[in-house]
């Protein structure tokens, strides 16, 4: 009785492997995009993207150089449906999973790009300083953590 479940066991297990072998056969894995969308107070829409273009293009910029982040956007949806839809998203491209795990170096370089870009060598003070520049501007809605795929030929 025990190799009769035993057995049951292996094939149920082989089954999901092969499930799962035969999806990557038809795509093949590329970098993650984690996506943070936000909903501008009103009247703050302008306010918010001039707060953008002044610390979040020299951000990203430097993130790219040093290799943190591949690529980066800001989605705009034009057909917001409701208070609680999205109007401005912030993309960041990293190359893979593995990058959004917790790494004390690339911290240590997030924040020396920051310090760089603020004048401000305390972190709780140009964190507090940023917070209540751009809190007032827009509410976090959510992230979404989306793969990209290639379709094999």
């Amino acid at each position: 009785m025990k190799k009769i479940t035993l057995l049951a066991i292996l094939i149920c297990c082989s089954l999901g492997f092969v499930q799962q072998a035969q999806a990557q056969e038809n795509y093949t894995e590329g970098p993650v995009w984690v996506i943070n969308y936000y909903r501008t107070k009103p009247g703050k829409f302008d306010d918010y993207l001039k707060y953008l273009r002044s610390n979040y293009a020299k951000n990203v910029a430097k993130q790219e150089q040093a290799g943190i982040i591949v690529d980066s956007k800001i989605l705009v949806n034009p057909t917001v449906s409701g208070p609680d839809d999205w109007d401005v998203a912030v993309a960041y491209l990293y190359s893979d999973f593995g990058r959004l795990n917790y790494n004390q170096a690339t911290e240590d370089e997030l924040q020396k790009i920051q310090a760089e870009i603020t004048g401000e060598k305390n972190k709780d003070k140009r964190d507090n300083k940023n917070d209540a520049t751009r809190f007032p501007l827009r509410d976090y809605l959510r992230t979404r953590y989306l793969r990209e795929i290639t379709l094999k030929p």
